[in-house]
């Protein structure tokens, strides 16, 4: 029997033609596996953030050095393992919606994806719109906010000396603020009033020449007693500027290069975010052509 169907008085009419196969679905493969893809390496990331913060805290609890004092936000920004774990655990989190909506084509879970990472990044472009618009502003906040609980701080936490360590070492400076290496008069061992044989010294990441060169020893006494020093002095011995005014330097000099990374970053977020509602749309596409 013919599929052609006729009206009254004999007008013909096409067959039925279904617009898309029967198999057809408006998901994309590409977008779904690709935000499956950069979701499952920032969750590996993230579980590897995780693991080091927390065998860096229990390894401080185990020692007897668990900075576990958590009466300002102080507190948790100078804990470094408890940072590291907070992060690790919002990059886990947040990937691992990313992985499991896109996988399972959630749309409440892709909501919930692409709203933190615009939560993300309006707070990063924010941070870089205040250290940009008001460099002078930044110096002030953290000299004022961090440098004396910072020095005063650096020997109740074995991780936070070895990053201020690492950081005096790496940039060539002493101490935070415009005062330098005078900074290190505020904490308790390094005070002049001090009975410790660091009295009036700087820790050895201050030194010019910490280590020497033919055994490969650090001498740790080096940033004896150079507090009652003068600049000149001092300098002959040990770096003698702050270590904020030294990474400021440090940005505006690489200014393009980091601002190019910043742009980049930024760039990929808003792609990602892009390809969550346009995943999202299609699965609500999707439902409607089955409804």
């Amino acid at each position: 029997m013919s599929n052609h169907r006729y009206h009254q008085g004999g007008n013909y009419m096409h067959p039925r033609i279904s617009t898309y196969p029967h198999h057809f679905s408006y998901v994309s493969s590409c977008v779904k596996y690709m935000i499956f893809l950069l979701n499952f390496l920032f969750w590996l990331f993230g579980g590897l953030l995780l693991a080091i913060g927390v065998y860096a805290f229990m390894d401080k609890l185990m020692d007897g050095n668990g900075w576990l004092r958590l009466d300002t936000i102080y507190d948790v920004i100078f804990n470094i393992s408890l940072v590291m774990i907070i992060a690790g655990v919002i990059v886990f989190t947040v990937s691992f919606a990313g992985c499991l909506g896109a996988l399972r084509e959630n749309t409440w879970l892709l909501k919930l994806y692409s709203m933190c990472l615009l939560l993300f990044f309006i707070l990063e472009m924010s941070l870089a719109i205040i250290c940009f618009v008001f460099p002078q502003y930044m110096n002030s906040f953290l000299e004022y906010q961090f440098t004396d609980k910072i020095i005063h701080s650096y020997r109740d936490d074995s991780d936070l000396q070895n990053f201020i360590d690492f950081a005096q070492q790496e940039f060539n400076c002493c101490g935070l603020s415009n005062a330098g290496y005078q900074d290190w008069s505020k904490n308790e061992y390094f005070n002049c009033s001090s009975p410790s044989v660091e009295r009036c010294g700087v820790p050895y990441s201050c030194c010019i020449n910490a280590t020497d060169i033919s055994s490969g020893l650090v001498n740790i006494m080096c940033g004896y007693g150079v507090q009652v020093r003068s600049v000149a002095a001092a300098s002959k011995r040990i770096w003698t500027s702050g270590c904020i005014e030294i990474v400021r330097v440090w940005v505006e000099r690489n200014l393009y290069v980091i601002a190019g990374v910043a742009l980049g970053i930024a760039l990929l977020q808003l792609f990602v975010i892009y390809l969550a509602k346009t995943l999202e749309g299609q699965i609500d596409l999707q439902k409607s052509r089955w409804s």
